[in-house]
């Protein structure tokens, strides 16, 4: 099996890359923080202009394909960059309405979320019951456990806080909403947009950790103690190359499950790629020292979403019992 990318996959990435790179994501950040979703959907229409949104979309309704493994290196590297807004959501929800099979709801949801020119936000089964900047979402779609997909309001109470500011958590209406399909297709569509939530998760967890470990190694090449920088010193080194082996043995796993998104394989992939995260993040925050917690700094930015992250769409304990159960014969 290959786990490495082809030339075009890699050029792919490299001209996600450049264009986040360019796009000052830190302030559009920020500014998602604050309510000001205007910076972060002129993001995400240059982002759709790159055929991003197009890979979890059919080419019926102006996308590419159910493509994973690409779709997933894209989100690596908009965990790299810290991109804000429902994305991951978005894409589960195109995805739903890919594998539901129904023409007309696939033709009025499907060519806006590739084209960039809304966000869609979703609340499925066995998940958490807050749906992910329902404030800024033109779709907010929930499916229950009854098999009932509905179009629902974003919820009339107060925005629940997180860890990352960036990230906007509110309950959908309970009752009420457009119904939109029912029935055992919807279960089966929504567990296909569960995984690839998941693994889509995974994969912006990677790049968060790529991302706060860049930012170490800068820095501790720049600070110094005793005459020298800190980076030289040993026990410095060490817990580098620990975060760096972490991610670095997390990522074929990503890939694999990219290729198969069999449950056991996507599950593995997000447990060790949130962990990764995670550890390069207390990593970052040991090591960058009482600097890393000011908001002024743009680590903070990254530093809060990786244990959001880490529980998102399936926390490590219900990623372990779903690998368990993939290796448990019957």
């Amino acid at each position: 099996m290959r786990f490495l990318p082809t030339d075009e996959q890699s050029d792919f990435a490299r001209t996600l890359r450049s264009l986040l790179g360019s796009a000052q994501v830190p302030a559009a950040v920020r500014a998602w923080a604050d309510g000001d979703h205007g910076p972060g959907h002129e993001l995400r229409s240059r982002l759709a202009a790159t055929g991003l949104f197009a890979l979890a979309a059919p080419e019926a309704y102006e996308g590419a394909g159910l493509l994973p493994l690409e779709l997933s290196l894209g989100f690596v590297e908009l965990g790299r960059a810290g991109m804000p807004g429902p994305v991951v959501e978005s894409a589960a929800v195109s995805v739903l309405l890919s594998e539901l099979g129904d023409e007309a709801l696939a033709k009025r949801f499907l060519p806006g979320l590739v084209a960039g020119e809304a966000w869609a936000t979703l609340t499925l089964p066995g998940g958490s019951p807050y749906a992910l900047d329902a404030d800024a979402a033109a779709h907010c779609l929930t499916v229950s456990a009854a098999g009932e997909l509905r179009l629902a309001a974003p919820g009339t109470g107060e925005v629940l806080r997180s860890t990352d500011p960036a990230r906007r958590l509110s309950r959908p209406s309970a009752a009420g909403g457009e119904l939109l399909a029912a029935g055992p297709a919807v279960a089966r569509a929504a567990a296909a947009a569960g995984r690839w939530a998941r693994l889509l998760t995974a994969a912006q967890c990677l790049g968060v950790g790529e991302a706060l470990l860049a930012r170490t190694v800068g820095y501790v090449k720049q600070r110094t103690q005793f005459g020298a920088p800190i980076g030289s010193f040993q026990a410095v080194k060490h817990r580098l190359a620990d975060t760096l082996l972490a991610l670095e043995f997390a990522r074929p796993l990503l890939w694999a499950a990219a290729l198969s998104t069999a449950p056991g394989d996507v599950a593995a992939a997000k447990l060790r790629c949130g962990e990764a995260a995670y550890r390069a993040a207390m990593t970052a925050l040991q090591l960058h020292g009482a600097v890393g917690y000011t908001e002024e700094l743009d680590l903070s930015l990254w530093l809060r979403k990786a244990r959001p992250l880490r529980d998102a769409w399936g926390t490590p304990s219900a990623c372990r019992a779903e690998v368990l159960r993939s290796v448990t014969p019957g």
